[in-house]
């Protein structure tokens, strides 16, 4: 359903209805973040097998991609919290799957890279992965998740 882009999404919206009503039927955060628990819980389950959770999955992908990346490239990247990426990070580390370099000449960043474990878990872990897209596509259904895809592409990166 196309709107307008002054507009806001809501529907079916009356008068005397409770402004909470309205906001637990119309919020996009509430229903992005639903969204986000559903799918995290489809990924969470086909990589556990493989040591993973899909945070930590998202995060070697990122490092797969664009490392060594420090990590405050690979926060705004992702749009990650310093305290969230660190919670992800360090079992990721600790395990020998990525690898902190020698600090650069300012000595304030050491860039991340994956180990040759990381890359093999990576790739051992591609089939978990392929699963848990095949049933996140099911669930939303292909155009959707084709949407999905192209909102994420939009957004931009974080600056901070």
């Amino acid at each position: 359903m196309q709107h307008e882009s002054n507009k806001t999404v809501e529907r079916d919206r009356t008068a005397d209805e409770p402004l909470s009503s309205q906001i637990a039927r119309n919020c996009l955060m509430t229903r992005a973040r639903q969204i986000s628990r559903v799918l995290t819980s489809v990924y969470d389950d086909a990589l556990r097998p493989f040591g993973l959770v899909a945070p930590q999955f998202s995060l070697l992908v990122l490092i797969a991609e664009f490392g060594p990346i420090s990590r405050s490239d690979l926060g705004r990247r992702n749009h990650h919290e310093r305290s969230t990426l660190t919670r992800n990070l360090q079992p990721l580390i600790a395990q020998g799957w990525v690898a902190e370099g020698v600090p650069t000449t300012d000595g304030r960043s050491r860039p991340l890279s994956l180990t040759h474990e990381g890359k093999a878990l990576l790739k051992h872990a591609g089939s978990g992965w392929s699963a848990a897209q095949s049933h996140a596509t099911h669930l939303l259904g292909e155009g959707s998740a084709y949407e999905l895809m192209n909102i994420a592409r939009k957004l931009p990166v974080r600056m901070v």
